[in-house]
């Protein structure tokens, strides 16, 4: 009788653990569903991915012998009653400035001036200058590295004048600084205009100030002014 009774339960209890249960039914098409149906959180970088910036880039170059670099600083000059400006410049500017989204691209950013060409009224200051101050036949030019713009629209101006500020790092006798340029600039669709001020003292590029005859006393600070014409390139 037992072997009977274990013939008939043995096979029933072989299909029931064979047999799929209830429950798991549900989690399988809960996972299709989601391989299907994108979440929002997969979606978002997706919206949100910038287009390409190559459109964005903007490339002005100096326009060669129409931009001047000079510098200003506060002179008593014997026989005269007042101080004046001693004021050097030359137009022996070059440069090229990237911008890519409103973004500087500072390895394709650098304004370089030849200090060798600086000339003031005073030859005899322009020699002592060269010689003993700037020392040119070491340090023969200046350069600026653009690493920011501040306070400008994007995408860059077509039209209007605006004031900004143009930061980067400085060398002049082989001493690098970091610099800040006041600039007021007028845009077209093909140039842009304008002035850049920044002021230092001689001793921050590691000078001592001119000392000559004529010159009774001399101001610490120097006055450094570009006026620059860039054109767009492409235009």
């Amino acid at each position: 009788m037992l072997s009977r009774l274990l013939l008939v339960v043995l096979p029933l209890g072989l299909l029931a653990a064979c047999a799929p249960s209830g429950p798991a039914a549900p989690p399988r098409q809960s996972a299709q569903s989601a391989a299907t149906t994108p979440t929002p959180a997969a979606a978002s970088p997706t919206a949100a991915r910038p287009a390409s910036s190559a459109s964005d880039e903007v490339r002005l170059v100096l326009a060669p012998g129409s931009s001047e670099a000079r510098f200003r600083v506060t002179e008593q000059l014997a026989g005269r009653n007042l101080p004046s400006d001693a004021v050097g410049t030359t137009r022996a500017v070059s440069g090229t400035v990237v911008l890519r989204g409103g973004q500087a691209v500072p390895d394709q950013s650098r304004i370089t001036v030849d200090l060798r060409t600086l000339r003031t009224d005073q030859p005899q200051r322009d020699n002592f200058i060269q010689r003993n101050t700037l020392e040119t036949q070491q340090y023969p030019l200046a350069t600026f590295v653009l690493r920011e713009v501040r306070n400008l629209p994007v995408p860059l101006p077509t039209s209007g004048e605006y004031t900004f500020q143009l930061v980067g790092d400085l060398t002049i006798h082989g001493v690098t600084q970091p610099a800040s340029w006041e600039t007021t600039a007028t845009f077209t669709p093909q140039q842009v205009q304008g002035l850049a001020k920044s002021t230092w003292k001689f001793a921050d590029f590691g000078m001592t100030p001119p000392r000559v005859p004529l010159v009774l006393s001399l101001e610490d600070n120097i006055r450094l002014e570009i006026d620059f014409v860039a054109t767009r390139a492409g235009t």
